[in-house]
């Protein structure tokens, strides 16, 4: 249920690519940025086959390092604008936009707004929510605006810092009434637990986006606060063994220390994945990247490998005819594994949690996943002990509520469902079958 924290904020929606058009009275507009001039960041307006744009902060980049579909995008810098100066004159009912990091650079959040002629103001409305930019290859970010009659709209970069940040292809859809489905299969498609920005100024609500999940980091316990990821049947086919390829991630910010494959050997815990091996057998790319060390934690033996393994094989299991997010993570300090009893690893750089926890939210195979969530979905939830001795325990036995999981952590899980469902699922306790 909702809590103090912030709603989730940072996600992001693919959609394929649409054809290249400038803005027309047509049922889709598209300005592609490939026209006009403007070489340097200070503020200056361009003109462009859709219009006049303001850039502030911001330039029409050619480099080879500028991602683009064609001869230049729109490259921000800092907290740079991107700003039309005219208003589009059918409404808008959706807005996608193709962004990209620019180069190698790290990455980069950012805002739609709009603002609608009818109000008579200079009032700009957020759309959506924020976006993070962390591939080099472009994505197209993808808005539900639903506002009729003229309006326009402004691109905000809100990490500022130095990293830099390719706009491509910025498409409108004319205003048509009808609410559009929502893209689905997003590993934040139920919400950002702890409002992690990926940000190095938050070192311990740290977000970290990979294709395969997504990773709320601490910095200072060297683990994940949670992870969050959906699955689905592709996902486990049998094409690519397991890696076993336990390694640090140089993705972290510059400084931060790096979780070594080998940090864990002596401890008497096990390497435990948050997000599991065997969830990412549709390529030897995404096995091994389940084995990067900022998607693990310090695991009993006896929890890894027994309740916690099943309810993982469990959940695999179902698939056939069914679709899964999942949000699992650990929380307090100190657990018990094969050398006794231990707060923290690696010389104190690793927490050893007291807890590990799982949400799982089981769905039939379908589109506009968080939609179709309702009161009589099935979530299971369970906290377990880390600890050994509980090798042959179901994981039954560890069922609790959302509402629980959320006590303890201090979370806001499922942010992204409504008030209602939220307070009717997050309540109960699964009783469902346990194989």
């Amino acid at each position: 249920m909702p809590k103090s924290l912030r709603r989730a904020l940072h996600c992001w929606l693919l959609l394929p690519c649409l054809a290249l058009q400038p803005f027309l009275a047509s049922a889709n507009s598209q300005e592609n940025f490939d026209t006009g001039s403007k070489p340097d960041y200070p503020t200056g307006t361009v003109a462009l086959p859709s219009g006049s744009w303001i850039l502030n902060d911001a330039l029409l980049g050619t480099a080879d390092a500028d991602h683009k579909n064609g001869p230049q995008a729109v490259r921000l810098q800092r907290n740079g604008l991107l700003t039309m100066g005219f208003f589009v004159p059918n409404g808008a009912s959706t807005v996608t936009v193709q962004h990209a990091i620019y180069g190698t650079d790290a990455s980069s959040s950012w805002e739609l707004w709009a603002q609608s002629e009818a109000c008579n103001c200079n009032k700009w409305t957020k759309v959506g929510s924020t976006v993070l930019t962390t591939s080099s290859t472009l994505q197209t970010a993808a808005f539900t605006v639903n506002i009729p009659g003229k309006v326009k709209f402004e691109i905000r970069k809100t990490s500022g810092g130095l990293a830099r940040l390719d706009i491509d292809d910025f498409t409108v859809t004319d205003y048509s009434g009808v609410t559009e489905p929502t893209i689905d299969n997003v590993n934040l498609a139920l919400g950002n637990p702890s409002g992690a920005v990926a940000d190095p100024s938050y070192p311990n609500n740290y977000l970290l986006a990979k294709p395969q999940y997504v990773v709320g980091y601490n910095r200072d316990q060297g683990k994940p606060n949670w992870v969050s990821w959906h699955l689905e049947a592709a996902d486990v086919v049998s094409l690519a063994n397991r890696q076993d390829d336990f390694r640090n991630d140089t993705s972290l910010p510059d400084g931060w220390y790096q979780v070594q494959g080998t940090s864990y050997v002596g401890s008497g815990f096990d390497r435990g994945h948050n997000c599991p091996s065997a969830d990412r057998t549709s390529s030897v790319e995404n096995n091994s990247a389940t084995f990067l060390m900022t998607n693990m934690m310090p695991q009993a033996a006896d929890n890894n490998q027994g309740p916690w393994a099943v309810l993982e094989g469990y959940t695999r299991d179902i698939l056939p005819g069914n679709e899964v997010y999942i949000i699992c993570g650990s929380y307090g300090v100190g657990g018990t594994g094969v050398n006794g009893y231990m707060e923290s690893i690696d010389q104190g750089r690793i927490t050893v949690p007291n807890r590990t926890w799982k949400v799982i939210v089981i769905l039939p195979v379908g589109d506009n996943d968080a939609s179709r969530v309702s009161a009589t979905t099935r979530v299971i939830a369970v906290d377990m002990p880390n600890t050994n001795g509980i090798r042959n325990t179901s994981w039954g036995t560890f069922r609790t509520s959302v509402d629980a999981i959320e006590q303890a952590t201090g979370y806001d899980l499922l942010s992204q469902l409504s008030v209602e469902v939220q307070t009717a699922i997050e309540s109960k306790v699964d009783a469902g079958p346990v194989q």
